[in-house]
C-alpha cells in the first residue's frame, strides 16, 4: 500500500515508517497535516492514512473527517488513527469521524501489520465489488453504469474546448441469429461483437441487448466516421461460426461528434440520430449526423423507430 503518515514527531514518524517499510509498504511521511492533505488530494495512488490524534493545525479528529471527504467508491481511503490515548471515547470519536480504525501510540508492530492486513482485504473486495457493478459480465466490457460513469469524466475533462465524438454500434439482423440459431449462438456473437469493439483510444461499453458505445477523446467527426468504418470493416471481415454453419455478423453504425455547450445526453442522441440513419438506410454502414441533428426529441423519435428496424 502507498501510505500517507501524518505525525508532528520526527521520531515517531521514524518508527512507524521503518515499520511499514520492512513489510513492503510505500510511505509519504508528513510533519504538516495541510501538506499531508493536499498530497492525498492530488496523489490518487494514496490508498491509506496514518495520522496520530495530536497534531499542530489541526486535531487528527478533523484530518480524518477531511480525508474522508476525499475518498469515493473507486479510491476507497483507508484512515487509522494513533493515539497515546487508547481509550472507549477517544475510540468512538475517532470511528464517527470518519477513521476505520484505531490504534495506540506508539503502534506495536505485529498490531499495526495486521490491521493493514485488514485494510487491504476490505479494499480487495470494494474493488472487486466496483468491477461487478462497472462490468458486463457476458463481455468483459463496461455495462451501461460503468460506461456512464467514465462518459461523465471525459465529458468534463473535454469542456470546452476539446473534441469528444460518440459512436453507438447495433448488430445488424440480431434477432433472426437468436431465432435461427438460438440464445447461445446469440450470445457468442455478442462476444465477438465485443471483441470487434475493443479500442484501445476509446472508452468502450455494452449499453444493453446489442447495442455497443465507444467515447473517443480529442476526435473529430471525420476522425470517428473512418474509426466507424475501421469497426465495420473489422466485424464484417470475421466470419462467425454459429455452430451450424459460418455467417457474416455485421453492424451498423452512427456516429456524432460534440458541439459547444452539448451535454453527454445530447451528443449521444446525435449518434443514436446517426445510427437510426444507418439502419434505416439498409444496415451495414456508417452515418454521421450532421452538426444540428441531435435533439432530445429527435432521439426520442429515433429511439422509437429504431425497434422497428433492427
Amino acid at each position: 500500500m502507498r501510505i500517507a503518515l501524518v505525525d508532528p514527531s520526527s521520531t515517531t514518524r521514524l518508527i512507524v515508517t521503518r515499520m511499514l517499510t520492512a513489510r513492503g509498504h510505500e510511505v509519504v511521511a508528513h510533519a504538516d497535516e495541510r501538506e499531508a492533505l493536499r498530497q492525498i488530494k492530488h496523489d490518487l495512488r494514496i490508498d491509506a492514512l496514518i495520522t496520530s490524534a495530536e497534531l499542530t493545525h489541526m486535531s487528527g479528529i478533523e484530518l480524518c473527517w477531511e480525508a474522508r471527504l476525499l475518498a469515493t467508491c473507486k479510491r476507497p481511503i483507508y484512515v487509522l488513527m494513533m493515539s497515546s490515548q487508547y481509550d472507549q471515547r477517544s475510540l468512538v470519536e475517532a470511528l464517527d469521524s470518519g477513521a476505520d480504525d484505531f490504534i495506540g501510540k506508539p503502534p506495536l508492530a505485529e498490531e499495526l501489520y495486521a490491521r493493514l492486513r485488514a485494510a487491504e482485504r476490505m479494499a480487495s473486495m470494494q474493488r472487486e465489488l466496483i468491477r461487478m457493478a462497472t462490468t458486463d459480465p457476458l463481455t468483459g466490457l463496461s455495462n451501461r453504469r460503468g460506461f456512464f460513469e467514465q462518459a461523465v469524466e471525459a465529458r468534463a475533462r473535454t469542456i470546452p474546448d476539446g473534441n469528444l465524438s460518440a459512436i453507438l454500434l447495433d448488430i445488424d439482423n440480431f434477432k433472426y441469429i437468436n431465432d435461427s440459431y438460438g440464445h447461445e449462438a446469440g450470445d457468442e456473437a455478442i462476444r465477438a461483437c465485443a471483441h470487434a469493439a475493443r479500442l484501445d483510444e476509446a472508452i468502450t461499453g455494452r449499453l444493453g441487448g446489442d447495442e455497443f458505445a465507444l467515447l473517443l477523446e480529442r476526435r473529430s467527426l471525420p476522425e470517428a466516421i473512418k474509426i466507424g468504418e475501421d469497426l465495420r470493416r473489422r466485424l464484417a471481415s470475421r466470419p462467425f461460426d454459429t455452430g451450424r454453419g459460418r455467417i457474416t455478423l455485421t453492424w451498423s453504425v452512427g456516429v456524432g461528434a460534440a458541439e459547444p455547450g452539448d451535454s453527454l445526453d445530447q451528443l449521444l442522441a446525435r449518434a443514436d440520430a446517426a445510427l437510426y440513419s444507418a439502419k434505416a438506410g439498409g444496415r451495414n454502414r456508417v452515418s454521421g449526423a450532421p452538426p444540428a441533428l441531435a435533439t432530445m426529441t429527435t432521439i426520442a423519435q429515433h429511439g422509437v423507430a429504431r425497434a422497428s428496424v433492427c
